[in-house]
């Protein structure tokens, strides 16, 4: 139950995010505003690193799979990449899109089992729920 909570919390703070962030960005540019998203995470992290404990600070050097450190490079272009496509399309059907991407890409790391997940069997209902949600964006879109 929990997790669930968390997903539905995470899920509202992005599209809220992607909404100010956007108008960070039209009054701005895409850079600053993309710095500004940037900087202010990494203030929030550094202050709750300093209140809740500093340990464990060197243990980056000992993550395993070097490729996951590009965890933030990703989300800087994460940043630029929904307040693009929410300037261009407007914010719901951006997160749908968004949303749309992330199940399908997620869907194919765990067929693959790259990234160091645990490889999953194909199934055939999670190839139909994609299509079902891929068919309510047409509907949600369509004019």
């Amino acid at each position: 139950m929990m997790g669930i909570l968390t997903a539905l919390i995470s899920g509202a703070l992005m599209s809220i995010q992607g909404v100010f962030n956007t108008d960070v960005m039209k009054q701005t540019s895409l850079w600053v505003s993309t710095g500004w998203v940037q900087i202010s995470a990494f203030l929030v992290c550094a202050l709750a690193w300093l209140f809740t404990g500093r340990d464990n600070v060197g243990a980056l050097i000992q993550v395993d799979h070097k490729y996951a450190l590009l965890g933030g490079v990703i989300g800087a272009f994460i940043t630029i990449t929904v307040m693009k496509s929410m300037d261009k399309l407007g914010p719901s059907k951006a997160v749908m899109l968004i949303v749309i991407s992330q199940l399908i890409v997620a869907y194919l790391i765990e067929l693959l089992g790259i990234f160091g997940v645990e490889k999953q069997p194909f199934e055939w209902r999670k190839v139909i729920g994609m299509v079902v949600a891929i068919a309510g964006v047409v509907i949600f879109k369509w004019e």
